[in-house]
């Protein structure tokens, strides 16, 4: 019964910080030139990927949730050795926000970083969260 009541406070949770990410994902793509606001933006896909992932399986273990949306986010870049999301992008414009065009290792690197950060942050705040519980039940 504890599950039932911990897991709706935290898919709230997850939904704010998944709509934050896409607010400042895009932010940062339209709005903030250069190369280093790209790997921002790359981090952010994976850390968007983890909080629906996360939504979607809550009792799913962090780790492992970090890793899947990492493994989505390589898959994705490197379908883009295909060209297949360059011709997509071509004919539906906005599939290049989701499935980019130009195939880079360095946003690999992003991916990893973003996927780690974010199981970081997940643990972090869930034990808070769970320190702050155990201190109202007193």
């Amino acid at each position: 019964m504890n599950q039932v009541k911990i897991a709706k406070p935290r898919r709230f949770w997850l939904f704010l910080a998944a709509g934050d990410a896409v607010i400042v994902g895009l932010m940062l793509h339209f709005f903030v030139p250069g190369g280093f606001a790209n790997l921002i933006t790359d981090a952010l896909y994976t850390v968007l990927l983890y909080l629906v992932l996360a939504l979607i399986m809550p009792a799913a273990k962090r780790h492992w949730l970090a890793l899947a949306a990492f493994a989505v986010s390589a898959v994705i870049e490197l379908s883009q050795l295909t060209g297949v999301p360059e011709q997509l992008a071509e004919s539906f414009p906005p599939s290049r926000l989701l499935f980019g065009t130009t195939f880079s290792a360095l946003d690999l690197v992003a991916y990893a970083v973003g996927a780690a950060a974010v199981c970081f942050a997940d643990n972090l705040l869930s034990e808070r969260g769970a320190q702050w519980r155990a201190t109202q039940a007193e």
